[in-house]
């Protein structure tokens, strides 16, 4: 059913290791809590083709304008089948990682043309962009850590090297920087309290 009122589209971004995925659940438990209907997704990934995409992008090594295209097409499939349907009911979208991260991880880690990258956003979801989106910063070196005690068996992106994520968190805090009013950088170095009080002053003001 078409409430008529468009939903609110949250997005998670940041380093891995940040924190982020924890943060995540925490949010959507939240506003379920607050009798919101919240569609919990994450890319890529989100749809049943998504998923399988996401497997081969995590596991298989292949060219960078390649991994470029496969994001995108998982993108495509997750907006058209999930993003925009549950807007469009009045849910709450809570994604974790949107077109914020091909822009900080294929475009500043990979070293792809933004604007090639730009297109393909273009292309594949228009204009939808994210009512807010939560920064989880930190620096590399406390991420990295974070990172290897808890994970066993790290995936092709998190094995890559302190220089690759530099340059992810650099291309993240400019867009950052750039777009104020609809990303919030989150000091991910706080207790998991102190960013739950934090979310939940910024999602008090939405």
């Amino acid at each position: 059913m078409t409430t008529g009122i468009r939903g609110r589209f949250i997005s998670f971004e940041g380093i891995d290791g940040a924190g982020k995925s924890t943060q995540h659940q925490w949010l959507v438990e939240h506003l379920r809590a607050q009798g919101r209907e919240v569609v919990a997704t994450r890319e890529p990934g989100g749809t049943p083709l998504g998923e399988k995409l996401r497997a081969l992008l995590l596991a298989e090594p292949m060219q960078l304008d390649t991994e470029a295209l496969l994001m995108f097409a998982a993108r495509r499939e997750h907006v058209e089948l999930v993003i925009r349907p549950a807007l469009a009911r009045g849910a709450w979208v809570v994604c974790d990682r949107f077109i914020d991260a091909s822009m900080a991880y294929q475009g500043g880690g990979r070293g792809l043309s933004t604007t090639r990258l730009s297109q393909l956003a273009q292309w594949t979801v228009g204009d939808l962009k994210p009512d807010l989106t939560l920064l989880f910063d930190l620096p590399v070196d406390i991420a990295m850590a974070r990172l290897f005690a808890g994970t066993q068996n790290p995936d092709r992106f998190e094995r890559e090297q302190a220089e690759f994520f530099e340059r992810v968190r650099a291309t993240y805090l400019t867009i950052a920087a750039s777009e104020p009013h609809r990303v919030r950088v989150i000091d991910a170095g706080l207790s998991l309290s102190e960013i739950q009080v934090i979310l939940e002053n910024i999602i008090a003001s939405l």
